[in-house]
């Protein structure tokens, strides 16, 4: 058996897990919150607490991106649940942090935040390449850019949902 370490500031599951490092098992957190079947979910913690480790591992366990990623969650309570070990991967996951975007003013923390939504939309570009998108959608995805206007970064994340949704059949689940 290998020792663990701790692994100072990782905000990132599925680093956390690959490189061995020292992990407290929160996973019964993914049953508690899908069980409760909530619409909206607000996690307040002071600063440091694993707020961004926990999405990282909401993330990882639901994204359809790691489908087949069990080794992730190999060894952990959630593990142990025939429901949970079939739902890993299965969703289509937005996963969007805020964690570096502490501009001292509103234009640069505006811009920041375009750059964030113009690289989530550089993820899912397999959209606009396989066809799963109208005319008029297309043009709206690649209007997503660090120079959109206001509406269109307000609209983003919603039509974003809109074509992974109707790709995937399935609801989106967004992490900020």
């Amino acid at each position: 058996m290998t020792e663990k370490v701790v692994g100072i500031g990782h905000q990132d599951f599925k680093t956390v897990r690959e490189k061995g490092c020292f992990y407290i098992d929160k996973t019964l957190f993914i049953k508690e919150w899908w069980e409760e079947k909530d619409a909206v979910t607000l996690i307040t913690r002071p600063r440091r607490f694993g707020k961004t480790l926990n999405m990282s591992m909401l993330e990882k366990f639901f994204s359809v991106q790691y489908a087949g990623r069990e080794d992730l969650f190999q060894g952990l309570k959630i593990w142990e649940d025939e429901t949970f070990r079939k739902l890993q991967g299965t969703y289509p996951v937005l996963f969007i942090s805020f964690a570096n975007i502490k501009e001292q003013n509103y234009e640069m923390a505006r811009k920041k935040i375009c750059q964030l939504l113009s690289s989530l939309y550089s993820q899912h570009q397999f959209l606009l390449d396989e066809g799963a998108l109208h005319e008029k959608e297309k043009d709206f995805f690649r209007s997503v850019s660090m120079e959109m206007d206001d509406v269109s970064a307000a609209m983003a994340i919603h039509e974003l949902c809109l074509y992974l949704s109707r790709y995937y059949g399935r609801q989106v689940i967004i992490l900020l």
